[in-house]
């Protein structure tokens, strides 16, 4: 029943589609988004009227796990970022591949960026290279690896670091697992800010999901679930789009 009115919810233009989406319990604040000196360029297109933005990334981006396409966080991006900025066309490219690495991600990210053309790329990392066990400096390779390709094509960033799991994750490859992924958040956003790219902290604002079913994470004990989606959707985007304005 709740997803269909969320179906429904989406079918209706004159409600705003992103606020019917998020959950109450959602704590929508702009407090995990530092912009680092960055986003000029999104800001002049927001300011043209036009933005377009790629998000590349693993499962989270791709949105498994959301009960219906349309509830994973990219269209649910988009669709809070035209709440919040009207009058400004907004373009969301889903590029989100699931079980991809930093590795994966910096492989192809010059292909993705001259098909898209985007001003704004959010770059979703570090989940899968913790679950995988990868060294920190193979991941810090491969993340400064897409910098230069990034720098090169001229556009803003936006990284987004590593989701927090649930603390009583059953599954022994996802159990005990979050220190780790919050050293990987640290250092996300210290590299963000060392070259001068916007950072948002997934990892901390899921701290204040536990009024969220299943604190915004599936039976999985991985993926998000729907109220996990539009929260995170909703929070990225009253983030951004303040920073934009």
């Amino acid at each position: 029943m709740k997803a269909a009115a969320l179906a429904l919810a989406l079918l209706l233009p004159a409600l705003p589609v992103a606020a019917q989406a998020v959950p109450a319990a959602c704590p929508a604040t702009a407090d995990h988004l530092s912009a680092n000196g960055g986003l000029d360029r999104t800001r002049a297109a927001v300011a043209r009227g036009s933005v377009r933005i790629l998000a590349v990334g693993s499962s989270s981006i791709e949105g498994v796990g959301a009960s219906r396409r349309e509830l994973g966080f990219v269209p649910l991006l988009e669709a809070g970022l035209r709440q919040r900025l009207p009058g400004v066309e907004v373009t969301v490219v889903n590029r989100g591949i699931g079980g991809e690495t930093a590795k994966d991600t910096a492989d192809r990210l010059a292909r993705e960026v001259e098909a898209a053309r985007p001003d704004l790329v959010i770059w979703q990392l570090g989940t899968n290279d913790v679950l995988r066990d990868r060294p920190m400096d193979d991941f810090f390779s491969d993340f400064r690896r897409g910098q230069p390709i990034l720098e090169a094509a001229g556009v803003d960033v936006l990284l987004i670091d590593p989701q927090r799991l649930p603390e009583a994750a059953k599954n022994p490859a996802f159990a005990g697992r979050n220190p780790a992924l919050a050293e990987v958040s640290r250092l996300i956003g210290l590299e963000g800010g060392r070259v001068g790219w916007a950072v948002h902290g997934r990892f901390a604002a899921m701290s204040a999901w536990g009024g969220l079913a299943g604190g915004g994470v599936g039976p999985d004990e991985l993926h998000l679930n729907d109220e996990g989606y539009a929260c995170w959707a909703a929070v990225t985007a009253h983030a951004l789009a303040a920073a934009l304005r």
